[in-house]
């Protein structure tokens, strides 16, 4: 299976950090976030990652390379010309590097002790299987609900920006900027979204204070 992190974001709840650094470089316990990720999908058996690039994008593929250092090989799919196509945009733009399998996507800027799963297969009909978390302070409604093994368009839990997608789910979104949460809400409806709950370590680094606090809960950590 083939990972994607979307890495290609504004990063504006984040500045003025990412006025001169995009997000996905921004050091949490002394090594830039990204690789937190990258070393853990290697960990996992994932050899073949793509990562969207656009502000800043051209820093991403200075500090990584092709990933050979960490035994992996990083393909990108730049969005730079465009601006940040959205989450959805993204994958559309990816789908020739993702190929006709279902892939794992996970978003550039959480931090997590998730296991990535290589092996997941999604069942004859379903179009996505997404990871849920506990709501944060920030969002304490949550995005969707869990009805069985399947997601629906309800509040209940937050999504935690990791998901195994269809390439189907995609299919006939027209190329240009469009947003994931439109897409799954489609597909809950027909029953085609399953997902489950971690309750492991989770966190949306969306701020330059929740950066702070990671780093300082890692400081103490380690």
């Amino acid at each position: 299976m083939k990972a994607m992190i979307l890495a290609a974001g504004l990063g504006e709840r984040m500045r003025p950090l990412t006025d001169v650094t995009p997000k996905p470089l921004l050091k949490v316990g002394g090594i830039p976030l990204i690789l937190w990720h990258i070393e853990r999908l290697a960990h996992d058996d994932f050899t073949e990652i793509i990562i969207n690039i656009a502000h800043l994008g051209y820093q991403i593929p200075e500090a990584l390379g092709d990933g050979s250092e960490w035994g992996v090989n990083i393909t990108y799919s730049d969005e730079q010309k465009e601006g940040a196509l959205e989450s959805a945009g993204g994958i559309v733009k990816a789908l020739p590097l993702l190929g006709d399998e279902p892939f794992l996507v996970l978003n550039g800027d959480i931090w997590t002790d998730y296991d990535f799963q290589a092996n997941r297969k999604l069942p004859e009909g379903i179009l996505a299987h997404i990871i849920l978390v506990p709501n944060p302070e920030h969002n304490p409604e949550g995005d969707f609900a869990l009805n069985g093994q399947r997601v629906v368009d309800a509040r209940q839990y937050t999504f935690s920006g990791i998901g195994y997608y269809s390439p189907k789910l995609f299919k006939g979104l027209p190329y240009g900027k469009n947003a994931l949460a439109p897409l799954l809400r489609a597909a809950m409806k027909e029953g085609k979204v399953t997902g489950e709950l971690y309750e492991g370590e989770w966190l949306d680094i969306g701020t330059p204070e929740r950066l702070e606090l990671l780093n300082a809960q890692l400081m103490n950590r380690y």
